[in-house]
């Protein structure tokens, strides 16, 4: 990317994977910027409140101007409206983190969640997270809902990433990936354990405005492997593809749907 705006956003993106703030000399050497230019940038950005800086060490840190901008377009959208109520039933009859994941362009991103779990373990990720599309439920979900060759692009895009941040089982192949992903269109959602990490397991089905058409979201359940084992994923298929066609029959009244 290139131009005030474009190296606005990245600065944006660096404070938002650093909630406790950077110094000015970091976010620079990172983007490898000029420290006069990012600090104009970042003067720019405070201006517009959009940052602020903290003032016992000069750090900056996003405001959450940014982050209730984010609120008020969902919330604007009527996804939030439409989709909590059913996510919220699934996390009752799961007991497991039940999330709700949109497609934008080539990415998917979580935007709402429920939790079910209420003692124990809780499986409970940071949300606005891109999600990694090579082993994830989630991920799977949407994949299996492409032709090869669009799915193929997207992880391709996207990487397989290093195989030490995920679980043990995760694919690391296209021919390993594409099998698991013909495994799920037969089951009608997808299924993973340790994949995306060690001792997690997770169950994800797409969310359709037109059958046999790529998924414009994905309903996932995900929780410690202990609890949500194999048999009582496949207990709960039947519900989660409840869940999902719920969503797509709704889906036409969000136009956050529609442009998915």
């Amino acid at each position: 990317m290139s131009g005030p705006v474009a190296r606005s956003l990245q600065i944006m993106e660096a404070l938002a994977a650093h909630p406790g703030g950077l110094a000015l000399a970091a976010i620079a050497d990172d983007l490898e910027l000029p420290r006069s230019a990012c600090h104009r940038l970042l003067a720019e950005l405070l201006r517009c409140g959009y940052v602020r800086q903290v003032r016992e060490h000069g750090e900056y840190t996003l405001t959450t101007k940014l982050a209730a901008l984010g609120l008020s377009f969902l919330g604007a959208s009527g996804m939030v409206d439409i989709a909590q109520p059913v996510l919220d039933r699934l996390a009752d009859t799961t007991g497991e983190l039940v999330r709700l994941a949109l497609v934008d362009g080539d990415r998917l991103t979580f935007v709402a969640k429920a939790q079910g779990a209420r003692f124990g373990l809780r499986y409970d990720p940071d949300m606005g997270i891109d999600v990694r599309l090579s082993c994830s439920a989630g991920g799977h979900a949407w994949l299996m809902t492409l032709d090869e060759e669009r799915a193929t692009e997207l992880v391709a895009k996207q990487g397989f990433g290093d195989r030490k941040a995920f679980g043990p089982k995760a694919p690391t192949t296209f021919k390993a990936l594409m099998q698991v992903l013909q495994e799920d269109r037969q089951r009608g959602y997808s299924v993973i354990e340790e994949m995306y990490a060690p001792g997690m397991s997770a169950m994800a089905a797409p969310i359709r405005r037109r059958r046999n058409q790529p998924a414009v979201g994905v309903i996932t359940v995900a929780g410690p492997l202990v609890r949500l084992t194999p048999q009582r994923m496949q207990d709960l298929g039947r519900p989660l593809l409840a869940a999902a066609e719920e969503l797509s029959l709704a889906s036409a009244s969000s136009p956050l749907f529609a442009r998915s």
